[in-house]
């Protein structure tokens, strides 16, 4: 049994999701898929109005999984007009430290908090180095891996997945067993990880779900 994971670098609701695919690695195999919301024409750069949109939508976030989101992020980063929000290179980055490593989703996780937390760059390469280089990876290394990533052939596989299994946005969670895939309903177990991980241990869960509650849409979260 595998469990799929079609997320977005920055979507809120999947730093929502974190503690749950944190969860679920001790319990069975979970494998990324970064699907580019905010890339090409998507790339956003930071304004009053994206500001004032993601607010709220991230204190909602906040209060259904218990995530923190730091002053850093919401009077730092989004007050900084010079940044961009660009999903690529952080999908990159994460590409890079699995084909390293097998380190993508702890790469992933560490660039979520340095993103809703810390209020860091995360589409900034050198910001990238520096936390790859935080884990340990050795930075010429993952710099050649980060440079040679198929993140556009990678990000058209992921949008092929979310098709294929039915997914409506960021994130999906997918069980594949046997073939057939299984979509989860993250709703009633965001804060509640350890949860996640027994009910996902016990039995092949039947259930489809279109996440109403806790997901992005493809280009671009929304309240």
């Amino acid at each position: 049994m595998i469990l799929h994971y079609i997320y977005d670098p920055l979507c809120g609701w999947c730093y929502g999701a974190k503690p749950l695919v944190q969860a679920a690695q001790a319990v069975l195999p979970v494998l990324a898929h970064g699907g580019g919301m905010m890339t090409g024409t998507n790339r956003q750069r930071v304004s009053p109005q994206l500001r004032s949109y993601v607010m709220p939508h991230d204190r909602r976030i906040a209060e259904y999984s218990g995530q923190p989101f730091g002053e850093a992020y919401f009077e730092g980063l989004l007050r900084d007009h010079s940044a961009v929000f660009d999903s690529a290179p952080p999908i990159a980055a994460v590409l890079a430290a699995e084909q390293m490593a097998g380190r993508g989703l702890e790469l992933l996780g560490r660039l979520q908090s340095a993103h809703y937390v810390q209020g860091r760059r995360i589409a900034d390469e050198s910001v990238l180095l520096e936390l790859a280089n935080g884990m340990g990876l050795e930075p010429q290394a993952f710099e050649r891996a980060f440079g040679a990533a198929d993140t556009e052939g990678h990000i058209k596989d992921s949008r092929a997945l979310l098709a294929k299994v039915g997914g409506q946005g960021f994130p999906t969670l997918v069980l594949e067993h046997n073939g057939q895939f299984t979509l989860i309903d993250i709703g009633p177990w965001l804060g509640k990880p350890q949860a996640f991980a027994q009910w996902l241990s016990q039995s092949l869960p039947e259930q489809h779900s279109s996440n109403t509650i806790a997901a992005c849409a493809l280009e671009g979260c929304a309240d």
